[in-house]
């Protein structure tokens, strides 16, 4: 324990008080003591034995990749069997534990697995929370999984959708149109034109509800040959879409370019789908076909086409 008196000395070494001014001095650095600064100043004064072990709150907690783990709820519930997204078994047993100690998910499908299962759960944490439609949509956003993480686990490699802006005549939000004005300008700045765009529910019955969220858009193909048409895909690829050439042989719908932008946490659950199914190798249809564009590896989400570019 420091004596008031020989922290008052500590406080101004080289100052000489007389003995009521030291009185004085001493009075105030019991004050500090009692105000809870002592460790701070038995610093200055060069005390050793002051250090305060550190307390539960300083302690540093564990990290959830969202960027990871919104992949994982995505392709997890497409796949045949209980395999592991890669890289996000461990943020995605840290959501899981979360959801079970709120009584929302059972213990068994706490195993790092974002299947159909986990989704349902962060849905219901959602809805909990007064989030609706593509807000409650299973998919771990911002604010949920940060409300969701509180004293538990931080967040890292976070991403937003932003907000709601325009692409020629149609809404998507601001990432969509970042990633479809980069795909623009890899295609030596030809004008990607939209034939619909996002948050557009029950816009277009044929897309089977894709559009109802965010990050999805449909892109003209007018005066577009079968190899422009094939080199726009792969264009949008290569910046982190789901992209495909539709004809009319495949749906009642014209020629045009169905994209769904990797990792958009307003994706609605047909949109979801689709990108676990284009991870997977397949076609983004209800038959699940085999994909049928042009093949672009690695797989990028937007995030990490722009690593890769730095």
């Amino acid at each position: 324990m420091i004596n008031p008196v020989d922290l008052a000395v500590a406080i101004a070494p080289e100052v000489s008080l007389e003995p009521g001014e030291m009185m004085k001095l001493s009075t105030y650095a019991a004050a500090l003591v009692s105000a809870g600064l002592l460790a701070s100043l038995a610093g200055t004064a060069g005390a050793s034995e002051t250090s305060v072990a550190p307390t539960a709150d300083a302690k540093a907690l564990p990290s959830v990749n969202m960027e990871a783990t919104v992949k994982a709820a995505q392709i997890d519930p497409r796949r045949p069997n209980n395999n592991f997204t890669p890289g996000a078994k461990a943020s995605v047993l840290l959501v899981e534990r979360a959801l079970r100690d709120k009584k929302l998910l059972a213990a068994k499908y706490v195993d790092g697995h974002y299947g159909t299962t986990t989704v349902t759960a962060f849905t219901k944490y959602q809805k909990s929370l007064g989030y609706k439609g593509v807000a409650a949509n299973g998919l771990p956003g911002k604010a949920s999984l940060t409300k969701l993480g509180a004293g538990r686990f931080k967040l890292n490699h976070v991403i937003v959708p932003g907000a709601r802006v325009k692409y020629g005549r149609y809404v998507v939000n601001t990432r969509t149109k970042k990633m479809l004005t980069e795909a623009s300008r890899l295609l030596g700045g030809r004008k990607i034109v939209l034939d619909q765009g996002s948050y557009n529910p029950g816009g277009d019955p044929t897309s089977k509800g894709t559009h109802d969220g965010g990050g999805v858009v449909d892109i003209s193909v007018k005066g577009m040959n079968a190899a422009t048409r094939t080199k726009v895909v792969r264009e949008l690829r290569r910046v982190g879409f789901a992209a495909w050439v539709r004809s009319p042989r495949q749906g009642n719908w014209p020629w045009h370019i169905h994209a769904t932008a990797l990792n958009d946490t307003d994706l609605s659950t047909p949109a979801q789908h689709q990108v676990g199914d284009y991870y997977l190798g397949l076609n983004g249809l209800a038959n699940r076909g085999k994909d049928d564009g042009p093949k672009v590896k690695p797989i990028r989400t937007w995030e990490e086409y722009l690593r890769a570019r730095r």
